[in-house]
């Protein structure tokens, strides 16, 4: 990373001697004030302490298990994130192993965002620039947990960096660096294609753009085996985001009222001067008329999608990088402006510090959070499991944060009344295949062990002496939709394990989902092999059945279906994708 910055640096100074003439000035532009340095060492000094004494969140457990199987593509996500988790635990172990990365690529966005600034009077205002960027909230929680917006802050404040220099002198170098960087984006997380359709609406002239399609290549083609991913498993990231993901129906408090909630959150007491300076802000030139754009345009396309879901905060978090930039240009002529932004970030400040202490020492934190209790429950479990494997029922959090904090096995094994995530794609299954495990859920009958969380949550467990699923059983027909009729259809399964399954270890259902795609029913049903004599399931093969709708008992108008399948007694699995009803 320090390595990719010192390049960057060069670059830029290269950029500077073939457009402007050689000055005093220009060279000076380049040198990091000592406050500034001071000022972000402090920083890069509070997150890695604050890194190594926090316990890790559930999202961050995730991410570790994706860094244990490198790819070039993870169930729900890019696989920046596990990029990073990967190059942390070379430093580090424990947390800090999860989190080193972050923290510097965090340092990074605070001198990229200073080098986005061209004011020289700028150094006269070095503490009003850290006030207003550590005063974001989720600015700074992100400064040292690693989740996938980490990578996508800095790389965002990268792409606009280099977008700058490219505007004033495009050249083949600055082409290639801005694909790079456009790449980087995109391997952070799937909102950057947002960040980059809006700079370029911003700048319609790119299309005529030699250079900029130069750099649309360089990207495509760095991004190619994720493309290839992507294909490979059958588009299951881009399946699930837009079309697989439950979603209740629309309410105004949670979701549009909750996106105007987010607004004030993400800023903290300082939202309305900085929304102000935004608004008063006028598009001198094409780099200040990108941030707006990419300001406005996210702002308004998350406002349209809280009419149809809820908008989750981390969401428009990325207009915070525009922000900075924008807000700390308009503060520096605007006396009234700066002084309110610099008291109330200051207040903003200490009640984050408060909080962020909180996520180590949990009497001091308002509720009970996800970084607290995780290593003692996760001990407690361990000593009744000993060396045998865990399966959580339902619980892509519960299972990577237990194979953390013990080194030992363990597995999340979904069902219809949860989603598919990593755990659906990978092998971690066949870890515990026909082992003897503790499985652990909120609602077995059998409860052999009892484990209470901080929380109040309750979780039983029981011991299955040789564990068995086909959770990748996969389900397929040949229609679009479908109507509750008496009517045979075809249905195919297909098996990729290397093994033959009885059919006798199988049974199948039909689960009716609301217009949301809510589960709400389960209706068994029976599946007629096309071949009378077929008594199990080919391995790597796909196996002709035919079946019928069964009409539903308790919902009177389901809006979409699954076929889903019981083995060995489990709960129905997610054995195919969300089919619709009419």
């Amino acid at each position: 990373m320090i390595l990719l910055f010192i390049i960057f640096l060069n670059l830029s100074i290269k950029v500077r001697i073939c457009n402007f003439a050689p000055n005093q000035d220009s060279a000076m532009s380049l040198k990091l004030p000592k406050l500034f340095l001071y000022l972000l060492g402090s920083i890069l000094v509070l997150n890695l302490l604050q890194a190594h004494f926090t316990e890790l969140i559930f999202d961050e457990a995730y991410y570790w298990h994706y860094a244990n199987k490198l790819a070039w593509g993870y169930f729900d996500h890019p696989p920046m994130v596990a990029l990073m988790i990967k190059l942390s635990g070379f430093f580090f172990d424990n947390e800090l192993g999860v989190r080193f990365v972050s923290c510097l690529l965090t340092t990074a966005t605070f001198i990229v965002l200073w080098l986005c600034i061209d004011k020289p009077k700028k150094e006269k205002f070095v503490p009003h620039f850290f006030v207003l960027v550590f005063s974001m909230t989720l600015f700074n929680v992100y400064g040292f947990f690693t989740l996938p917006d980490t990578p996508l802050l800095f790389f965002t404040a990268l792409f606009l960096l280099v977008y700058k220099h490219f505007i004033k002198s495009p050249s083949f170098l600055l082409a290639f660096v801005l694909g790079v960087v456009m790449t980087a984006l995109m391997y952070s997380k799937y909102h950057a294609v947002l960040v980059i359709f809006l700079v370029l609406l911003s700048n319609m002239k790119l299309i005529l753009n030699k250079y900029a399609w130069v750099a649309v290549f360089i990207a495509l083609l760095c991004y190619s085996p994720h493309f290839l991913w992507l294909y490979e498993n059958d588009f299951v990231s881009i399946k699930y985001h837009l079309f697989e993901r439950p979603n209740a129906a629309y309410n105004f408090k949670k979701y549009t009222l909750g996106f105007l909630v987010n607004l004030v959150a993400i800023f903290g007491l300082t939202f309305p001067f900085i929304y102000y300076a935004m608004f008063k802000t006028r598009s001198k030139d094409l780099f200040t008329k990108a941030l707006l754009y990419l300001t406005y345009g996210i702002l308004i396309f998350f406002f349209i999608s809280s009419f149809n879901r809820r908008v989750q905060t981390q969401w428009i978090i990325v207009i915070c990088i525009p922000a900075a930039i924008l807000v700390f240009n308009f503060i520096m002529e605007n006396k009234s402006v700066r002084k309110w932004v610099y008291r109330l970030g200051i207040i903003n400040i200490a009640m984050i510090l408060f909080l962020r202490f909180g996520l180590i020492y949990e009497p001091l934190f308002p509720i009970i959070y996800e970084s607290h209790g995780n290593k003692t429950w996760m001990a407690e479990i361990q000593s009744k499991a000993g060396d045998n494997p865990v399966v959580f029922e339902n619980s892509y959090r519960n299972a990577p944060m237990y194979a953390f904090y013990t080194g030992k096995t363990s597995f999340s094994l979904n069902n219809i009344n949860y989603r598919q995530n990593q755990y659906s794609i990978d092998d971690s299954e066949e870890e515990v295949q026909h082992k003897k495990v503790l499985y652990v859920s909120k609602y077995v009958n059998d409860r052999e062990f009892t484990f209470p969380k901080i929380n109040g949550s309750i979780y039983y467990a029981h011991f299955i002496d040789d564990f068995e699923s086909f959770r990748k059983l996969r389900c397929f027909v040949d229609k679009e939709f479908f109507t509750l009729s008496e009517k045979e259809h075809l249905l195919k399964i297909y098996n990729p394990y290397n093994k033959d399954i009885p059919l006798n270890k199988l049974h199948f259902a039909i689960a009716f989902l609301n217009e949301a795609k809510q589960f709400k029913e389960l209706v068994p049903t029976k599946i007629s092999p096309k071949n009378d004599k077929i008594l199990d399931l080919k391995s790597n093969d796909t196996t002709l059945f035919t079946f019928k709708l069964p009409q539903p008992k308790k919902i009177e108008s389901p809006g979409y279906f699954k076929i889903v399948i019981s083995e060995n007694g489990l709960r129905h699995g997610l054995n195919s994708a969300t089919i619709k009803l009419k």
